[in-house]
């Protein structure tokens, strides 16, 4: 008996080996295909579409072939079994099973309406979208990129303006996303679709932050192939890289806002705890990101270069400049601020200072390697999202919701767009047009 637990043991360990190969090899098919449509795309200048469209796409239709293709567990991997002893979700389970003691982790919690038989299938467990390799793996090259690449004339030139959509504009799209969102969800209650502690005014806000972050990445790289105006492509670009890190620590700031008694109340003491936190978060990651760009600037990319003539090696040079850089991200995330916002700002700073104390070698291959590590985060993101539809387990499909979520970001957008324009047109020489506001309205 013991030899045969051992053998089914060691059975489940190799079956999971080759389940995760399994799923590589499906993202590494998808990127492939995605590839080649970029080059379709590119050959025939297709510009209906954008690449991440068709990864998106890609992965829509792998999801759905591995939700409904793969075989079902065993019924048992569907079973909920109560614990009336714990009071709380431990992070690591260790579970006695006549004599065998297994350990099992803390995932993701699971909506009971949502536990199926598909729940246990092993391939849709492992192919569902993981918030942890998102931010720590795929995020960070994306945000780094986008500082790095930065054309700083411009953006420096608009910088007022893109810091007022990026912050305040943010703000408004929260709020007023968040405003909507729960008279559509009052609305819900009423007619039955929702009950009262379901939904709270902070949870709408919650929604509203997330919304708020904009990512007009088709529109970006068709402008970028139509060399439009330099300003707008800048107002957008800029808003764009800038909101998201500002939506993450806005979404950070709401989620501990936690008024003593009623949800739905204002509590004035919670608010103030949330704005503070909210700015102390930011202006640290700001710190961060900066400091370790600026201290690798002048102290060990400077003194490397001169004293031990790193340059010479352009590979070590490149590869200390990726792990500093990296650096910033980590060290944000465990001083407890936001290290989006650090690898962000660090991005900027190092395009600005460190670039210039490069190798002529070692400039070509950190520009290439960012570009390609964007490249590639990017798309397995979008594929990650065109899987995650089939494969994440506690979608809840409500027309009505998504209905209003819709009519919310076309107001938020608009009620961010113009009215800001409208103040920065005051102060500003050179006017922001109306022909570039409807763009900036619709592409967010």
């Amino acid at each position: 008996m013991e030899k045969l637990k051992e053998y089914v043991s060691v059975k489940d360990e190799d079956h999971f080996y080759h389940q995760g190969a399994v799923e590589l090899l499906i993202f590494n098919f998808l990127l492939i295909l995605t590839i080649l449509t970029i080059w379709l795309f590119k050959n025939h200048r297709f510009r209906f579409l954008h690449e991440t469209g068709g990864a998106m796409l890609y992965g829509l239709v792998m999801g759905l072939i591995i939700r409904y293709v793969t075989k079902s567990p065993d019924a048992e991997s569907g079973t909920v079994y109560e614990c009336e002893k714990l009071k709380s979700g431990p992070s690591t389970l260790l579970i006695n099973i006549t004599n065998q003691v297994y350990e099992y982790q803390y995932k993701r919690e699971i909506s009971r309406h949502n536990v199926n038989g598909h729940q246990g299938n092993t391939m849709l467990q492992k192919m569902t979208f993981d918030p942890s390799i998102f931010f720590n793996i795929l995020l960070p090259p994306i945000i780094f990129h986008a500082g790095y690449s930065l054309k700083k004339r411009h953006f420096f030139r608009n910088l007022g303006s893109i810091l007022t959509y990026a912050f305040l504009g943010t703000a408004i799209s929260c709020i007023v996303i968040g405003l909507i969102m729960y008279g559509f969800v009052k609305a819900m209650v009423h007619i039955g679709q929702l009950k009262q502690w379901e939904f709270h005014f902070t949870d709408c806000l919650f929604f509203g932050s997330l919304m708020s972050a904009t990512d007009p990445v088709t529109v970006l790289a068709i402008f970028h192939e139509l060399n439009v105006d330099t300003d707008l492509y800048t107002l957008l670009f800029g808003e764009s890289v800038l909101n998201d890190a500002v939506a993450i620590v806005l979404t950070h700031s709401i989620s501990i806002y936690s008024p003593k008694e009623n949800p739905n109340a204002f509590d004035a003491a919670a608010f103030f705890q949330s704005v503070g936190n909210f700015l102390g978060i930011f202006a640290g990651s700001f710190a961060m990101g900066s400091s370790y760009a600026v201290v690798t600037a002048l102290i060990s990319f400077m003194h490397l270069t001169k004293f031990t003539k790193l340059c010479e090696f352009p590979m070590l040079e490149t590869g200390l400049f990726f792990l500093l850089s990296w650096s910033a991200f980590l060290s944000a995330e465990a001083a407890g601020l936001t290290g989006i916002v650090a690898v962000l700002f660090c991005g900027v700073t190092q395009a600005h200072y460190t670039y210039n104390n490069l190798s002529a070698d070692s400039k070509m291959r950190t520009k290439q390697l960012f570009e390609f590590m964007n490249f590639l985060a990017e798309n397995v993101i979008f594929c990650y999202m065109g899987l995650a539809l089939f494969t994440f387990q506690n979608h809840i499909f409500n027309p009505l919701f998504i209905f209003g979520a819709l009519v919310a970001a076309f107001v938020a957008r608009a009620s961010n767009i113009y009215p800001l324009s409208f103040l920065l047109n005051l102060g500003r020489k050179q006017k922001i047009p109306r022909t570039f506001q409807h763009m900036m309205m619709f592409s967010g």
